[in-house]
Order: structure tokens, then C-alpha cells, then sequence
């Protein structure tokens, strides 16, 4: 290699360097921590163990009574009953295209947005009456609430609970229903966990547009960075005969020393770790396929449709009553704390038990493509897994067993179908597939065998963080000296009255 060729590769890690080993550490840290709590989320079988029970003998209208009393017609996206707006129970109706209408299952009227009172209410039947409450503020976001997904509920009301987590519950201005809670103990650990770890502060305020380019160009940066202390790290150590010293590598300082050693052990995993963390941004939409969007149809609701009371019937225990479509036909699934869903006939609230054939019939309808074949999964796989609820890609119900039907079309989908209640739990496609190599699997190292073994996978990913953590801390001390012996040098440089004027 040339030596002007090596200055320059020598001087672009040094400066790099400065800068983007504080990140490295600060990833490292806080992505131990992120191994043990995760940024704050309501996972699916909490909202459904704070629900109230809907009660049986409640005089509720039928569904399509109510929809007909709020003014609404026509096919939905999305219908919902449940006790999680106020305390009382409520249709949650989402027409297609448009925001979700709180209905008040026994009048039929109208709830507009959700106020302080109705934020309390919520919070109590959330909390159960031997937690006392308070009512905090409303807000736009907040340092718990940046997910996207939270955005057709803001803004969020903020109710204290007196509990001893301490728990900080955040409640839909346009539903109503609790959509996040945070612990205290979950809100401290995430300052130094996703907090940070994904570069939130700057989300949320003026830098928010800029987010996603600062975390992709700066993960960028310290690829180069770590790319080019590697070559520099190779090209200075002696595998053959020994420097004068009979060391193989040249630094005699300890920080110089370690941070040699420690990026040569170490690199190739700090280079996948920020790769797989700028592929989890999904960079200019590298992942992105434009497949074309399921056939799975609107909600239609009969005018038989069966009242509450004759659905409720079922199971004393249900929490949440959810119309859906399956089979080509719509059904209702009533949902208890836990367990899976009884799956009820929306007409006569009897219980129902698909037909695997029709099932498969209605399946391969999904797409405008045929279907290669279909697979029944027993047990998880390395694209159909379930992680940790506080995990980035945890906390959503993964059943089995479950139906993989795999279509012929150009972006080779793959569908996953619940065989008990009809529902699809997700399609991964090729874009997919890839995503879940470059960035999971790098970042996560979710891999099965290794999952199933814990504590092995805390080991192993404990043991290269702090070895990424010595190697990016040695860097930052180097850096700091390095930076305080220039400034030094310009200073001694300067005129005695300039010197004076800057101390």
C-alpha cells in the first residue's frame, strides 16, 4: 500500500475515531441493557388482562344497531367491543380510510374525543379500585411514546398510578383505551437502554424530520470508521517476526495496546453490529418489495348480526368481543385474559370450528398468484419465532400450530394463517426474508438453537459488548488525549494576550 494511500487511511480512522468510538460505547451499554428491558409498549395480552370482563346481562345494542344510531354504514376495517374506553363498554368501529369511532354500545351515540374524566375512568378499570390515581397532562409525545404506531391516538393523556411500579399510563385522546404503560423501573433502565440506544433524543423536537438520516449517516460513519481501524489495525501488527520490543504490535502505551488487540478481536463484530443496526432502518427502503396488498376484504356485518348478551354466553371470562372475517364469512372472536380466542358464529353465537379445506380455498385467494404449496409448523422456525414481550419484535401472539401457505408471486410471499381462527398473523416476503438476515440475525443473533439456550445467548452477546465496549472506551481516552494535546499545541502557538483571553 502506498504511503501517502496510508496516511490517508491512517488519519481518516483517527479523526473518525474521535467521534464515533463515544457512540460505539454508548451502543454497546446500552444495547446490554436493551437485552433486559425493552423500550416501554402495551403488549396485546396485558391490554387484555387489564380489560374489565363484559358482563352477560348488560342491555347492549347488537352491532349493527349501533352502527346504524352513530351514523355509520357500510363495510368497516376494523370492529371492537370492550370496556376499555371510560370503564364502560364501547364499540370501536374503523371504517376504511378513516380514524376509529368510539360508540357507546348501549345508546349508539357518538363519543367524541376523549377528555380528562374519560382518561381517569380508563385508567381506574385499567388499574382496578385499590390503585390510586392522577391525572398528569396531556401531551403531543413524550420520551415513551415516539413509536408511529401510537400516532392516531394523539394526543396522549398521562395518568399516575400509586402502585408500587410506580406505572405512568398513557391513554388515547381519541378512544379512550389505555395504549401504553411505563414503570418507573422500565422508564429509568430506558434512558440508558432504546432511550438512547436509538438516538431518541432527537426525536420528538426540531431534529425529528432529520432523525432517520442522522441514525442511517451516522451508522454509516462508523462502518468507515471501524472499516478503516481494522486495515489499519491488520497492517500494524507483526504476524511473522516481532517489533524490536517482541511485541507484535507496535503501541507501547496500555490504552494504544489494548485498543490494538481489542480491534483486532472485536471488529468484526462491532462492523456487523452497526450494519445489522443501519439495516433495521430499512435504509431508503432497501427492504421494501411494493408487493401487492392482501385480498382479504372488507368487514361485512349481516343483519342478524347476534347481539353481546347471546355472544357473551360463551365464556364468563371475556374481555373483548372482535368482528372479523374468515372463511369468507364474518366471525366473532371473544377473548378472554388468556389463552387463544373462541372463535363464535356472529349470527347465533355458537362456537365454530373451521373447516381445514374451506380454509385453504379461502387462503389461496389471499393473492393474484398461485400457490406453490402449504406447510403446517408445529413448532418455530427461523422466519415464524417468538421473542421476549419486551423485545423489539416481541410482545405479538405467535400461535401454533400454524399454516405457512407459499404463493408464486414476484415478491415470493409466504402467509402465515392461524388454522383456529381464520386470521392472517403475517406475510413475509422476500424483502422480508432479508431483513430478517441482515438485521435480526446480525443484530439480535436470534437464532434458535442459541435462544433455547440461555444463558448461553446472554453470555456470548455479554462477552462481545464489553469486548466492543473495551475497544470503543480505549478509543475515546486515545481520542480525548489526542484532541487535549493539539489544543495544547495550538494554544502554546498563540500570542501570550490571546493565550490569556481564552483561559
Amino acid at each position: 500500500m502506498k504511503s501517502q494511500t496510508k496516511r490517508l487511511l491512517f488519519l481518516a480512522h483517527r479523526w473518525l475515531g474521535i467521534v464515533m468510538c463515544l457512540l460505539f460505547a454508548m451502543w454497546f451499554v446500552s444495547g446490554v441493557v436493551m437485552m433486559y428491558v425493552g423500550y416501554p409498549k402495551l403488549t396485546e395480552s396485558e391490554r387484555l388482562q387489564h380489560l374489565p370482563r363484559l358482563d352477560p346481562a348488560a342491555s347492549l345494542l347488537a352491532p349493527q344497531e349501533a352502527l346504524a344510531r352513530a351514523g355509520l354504514h357500510g363495510p368497516l376495517k376494523e370492529l371492537r367491543l370492550s370496556a376499555g374506553s371510560g370503564g364502560q363498554p364501547v364499540y370501536l368501529a374503523a371504517p376504511g380510510g378513516k380514524d376509529t369511532v368510539t360508540i357507546d354500545a348501549r345508546t349508539g351515540a357518538r363519543l367524541g374525543a376523549a377528555d380528562e374524566a374519560r382518561a381517569l375512568a380508563s385508567a381506574a378499570a385499567y388499574a382496578g379500585p385499590a390503585t390510586a390515581l392522577r391525572y398528569l397532562d396531556t401531551i403531543g409525545e413524550d420520551a415513551f411514546t415516539h413509536s408511529r404506531g401510537l400516532d392516531a391516538h394523539r394526543p396522549l393523556h398521562r395518568v399516575q398510578l400509586m402502585d408500587p411500579g410506580s406505572t405512568l399510563l398513557y391513554v388515547s385522546g381519541s378512544t379512550g383505551e389505555v395504549v401504553r404503560d411505563a414503570p418507573r423501573a422500565e422508564r429509568l433502565w430506558n434512558y440508558a437502554g432504546a432511550w438512547i440506544h436509538w438516538l431518541y433524543p432527537f426525536r420528538g423536537n426540531g431534529f425529528d424530520r432529520y432523525w432517520a438520516g442522522i441514525v442511517n449517516w451516522l451508522s454509516i460513519a462508523g462502518i468507515a470508521a471501524a472499516l478503516s481501524g481494522t486495515v489499519v489495525g491488520i497492517l500494524r501488527w507483526r504476524f511473522r517476526r516481532p517489533y524490536r520490543s517482541g511485541a507484535r504490535t507496535p503501541y507501547p502505551g496500555a490504552m494504544m495496546r489494548w485498543h490494538h488487540i481489542g480491534g483486532l478481536l472485536f471488529a468484526l463484530v462491532t462492523i456487523t453490529w452497526i450494519f445489522s443496526g443501519l439495516m433495521s432502518m430499512n435504509p431508503w427502503r432497501v427492504f421494501d418489495t411494493g408487493a401487492a396488498p392482501l385480498r382479504t376484504g372488507p368487514l361485512v356485518l349481516s343483519p342478524r348480526a347476534a347481539a353481546p348478551a347471546a355472544l357473551l354466553a360463551a365464556d364468563a371470562g371475556i374481555r373483548e368481543l372482535k368482528w372479523t372475517q374468515a372463511l369468507g364469512r364474518t366471525v366473532v372472536l371473544a377473548r378472554a385474559a388468556g389463552g387463544p380466542p373462541l372463535v363464535l358464529d356472529s349470527e347465533t353465537g355458537a362456537p365454530l370450528t373451521l373447516g381445514r379445506a374451506a380454509l385453504l380455498r379461502e387462503a389461496a385467494r389471499l393473492l393474484p398468484a398461485p400457490v406453490l404449496r402449504i406447510e403446517e409448523l408445529g413448532e418455530y422456525d427461523l422466519y415464524y419465532y417468538a421473542r421476549a414481550d419486551h423485545t423489539m419484535t416481541g410482545g405479538g401472539d405467535k400461535p401454533l400450530p400454524i399454516l405457512r401457505v407459499v404463493f408464486g408471486d414476484a415478491e415470493a410471499s409466504w402467509v402465515h394463517l392461524d388454522p383456529r381462527t381464520g386470521a392472517v398473523v403475517n406475510r413475509v416476503d422476500r424483502g422480508k426474508r432479508a431483513s430478517r438476515w441482515l438485521f435480526a440475525m446480525l443484530h439480535s443473533w436470534d437464532w434458535r438453537p442459541l435462544l433455547e439456550r440461555r444463558p448461553w445467548w446472554d453470555l456470548v452477546l455479554i462477552v462481545l459488548s464489553v469486548g466492543g465496549t473495551l475497544l470503543s472506551v480505549t478509543g475515546v481516552v486515545i481520542g480525548w488525549r489526542r484532541l487535549g494535546r493539539k489544543l495544547s499545541v495550538g494554544l502554546a502557538a498563540l500570542p501570550p494576550t490571546r493565550q490569556a483571553g481564552l483561559r
